[in-house]
């Protein structure tokens, strides 16, 4: 919901011949019940001082290491290093400094004491860490001794963040991304992560959702003006043209095939083909371990055999499935069954052919394509791979480039290989090759926005979107400019302009204690 105040600003400046009166804007209208965002966040500001409790919480891992840190936050965070070092730090400087019990006086441990003074602070409170040695009983020590402390408690899970998030450092893009980011396996990972922790889908969406706010002011104007003032001429046709353009955008950005959430998540790799073909040879290969048992009895694999795999800094998981063919017994068809379900899910899927096969169909003048299963035919789309195996058992090299030309008559992709999944050959080429196919579907540095990586995020875009689609086709003006208050709520839903206390605990739980 919009607060009138803001409304104002928006109206002033870009009317012509215009003149406020303040009276005539009903409360109710711009802030029903009182929960604008506006006024949530200058609440936020006064978040320490309804939360009179200090927390604390062992900011590193748990067990043994050569250093540990030890953060506080909170109204009372600088009496931890009073009460422990007996004397008053200066803000933003290391201090060396021998730790005490509060109650005992004993010496827990010599360590560095950081004292930061809020606002200026990771919480945005009063905050102070202690640099201590990082053995089990020298933290526990530390921990116990903070705990005695008046109006001192342990920290929840995320609470830091939390309260960062409270006091205005960080929206709620920001610390998905930065979650993303301690989560983040992979290089591609990091660097989508990072790139959303440091605001490029605030920045994004508060962008949009400014805009949002400015023709909603117009159209406001003329509800409630616009039949007593002298308000400029074709006004609604151009909120109406933003509108448009800003429905083309964020139609836009919603059309992104999924690339951040996969590549958030991991791409799903799905390996198929005919028994006997090598499936699960080739995924031994790419694990470089024995993850599937191998075997030249058909049929060996029945059930769904799943790997995650670092590949050239991209995040895989890849599966193995069964042989795809006609059968009777009860156990090779379930098995099919969910081979059938895994591929129906897979962001890419591999095909594995044996070179040796097709090169027999034919010399025998047999079309070795038409008597695979249909099954197999059936799941060939844009996202799949072609692999022809044991090319180490064709004799005549040169016999490989005639290969690749006749399967791909049959098999409709933009990727083939011919590799050796016992000798190794063309290996390294797949692997160049196919991890410049995963830069070029996922890599999100290539994108000129950031991705969306939740599906919250998608959730909420949509519900923008059709509200964007509802105003377009009104022609009623008062519906129109409610239709875009609620568009301007659910892009404030992704960033916690709004209230969304709802979301915040499935959030915050995904941060360690100490962050």
């Amino acid at each position: 919901m919009l607060f009138k105040k803001e409304i104002f600003k928006n109206v002033f400046l870009p009317l012509k011949n215009f003149q406020f009166r303040p009276y005539v804007f009903s409360s109710y209208r711009y802030c029903p019940k009182l929960k604008s965002p506006f006024l949530k966040n200058k609440k936020q500001k006064f978040y320490s001082t309804l939360h009179n409790d200090t927390i604390y919480a062992l900011s590193t891992a748990q067990g043994k290491a050569g250093i540990a840190i030890i953060r506080v936050s909170g109204p009372n965070a600088s009496q931890a290093a009073i009460k422990m070092t007996s004397k008053q730090l200066i803000p933003r400087k290391v201090t060396r400094k021998k730790i005490s019990h509060p109650k005992t006086g004993e010496i827990i441990d010599h360590g560095l004491i950081l004292w930061f003074p809020g606002p200026n602070s990771y919480t945005g409170e009063d905050t102070v860490e202690f640099h201590i040695h990082g053995g089990t009983s020298v933290v526990r020590g530390i921990l116990d001794a903070l705990g005695c402390i008046e109006n001192f408690r342990h920290a929840e899970a995320g609470e830091f963040t939390r309260r960062a998030f409270y006091n205005d450092k960080y929206d709620l893009t920001e610390i998905e991304g930065l979650a993303d980011l301690l989560n983040a396996e992979t290089e591609a990972q990091r660097r989508q992560a990072l790139r959303q922790a440091q605001g490029g889908l605030k920045i994004l969406y508060e962008n949009w959702r400014k805009q949002l706010i400015e023709n909603t002011a117009f159209l406001e104007a003329i509800i409630d003006f616009g039949e007593d003032e002298n308000i400029e001429d074709g006004v609604l046709e151009r909120v109406t043209e933003n509108i448009r353009i800003l429905k083309s955008k964020i139609s836009e950005h919603l059309n992104d095939n999924r690339r951040g959430e996969i590549l958030r998540d991991g791409i799903h790799v799905t390996i198929l083909g005919p028994p006997n073909a090598g499936k699960s040879s080739f995924l031994n290969y790419l694990a470089q371990r024995r993850a599937a048992i191998v075997s030249p009895i058909p049929g060996t694999t029945r059930d769904i055999i799943e790997i995650s795999l670092n590949f050239g800094g991209y995040p895989i998981i890849i599966s193995d499935t069964a042989g795809l063919r006609p059968s009777n017994d009860v156990i090779e068809i379930e098995g099919i069954s969910r081979a059938k379900d895994r591929i129906k899910t897979a962001d890419i899927k591999i095909l594995i052919l044996s070179s040796l096969e097709i090169m027999n169909s034919i010399k025998c003048d047999n079309n070795y394509f038409y008597d695979i299963s249909s099954i197999i035919r059936d799941t060939v789309d844009v996202d799949t791979y072609l692999v022809l195996n044991k090319c180490d058992l064709i004799e005549h090299k040169p016999d490989l480039s005639k290969l690749k030309e006749i399967s791909l008559k049959y098999i409709s992709t933009n990727y083939i290989w011919c590799l050796s999944c016992l000798t190794g050959e063309g290996f390294d080429e797949f692997q160049k090759s196919f991890i410049n196919s995963l830069k070029k579907k996922y890599d999100s540095s290539t994108s000129q926005v950031a991705l969306i990586t939740q599906a919250r995020h998608r959730e909420h875009l949509r519900d923008c979107l059709k509200a964007l689609e509802n105003f377009l086709v009104l022609n009623n003006i008062v519906l129109a400019a409610e239709e875009l208050r609620f568009a301007t709520h659910a892009l404030g839903k992704i960033t916690g302009r709004v209230d969304v206390e709802e979301i915040l605990g499935v959030i915050f739980q995904q941060f360690c204690i100490g962050k």
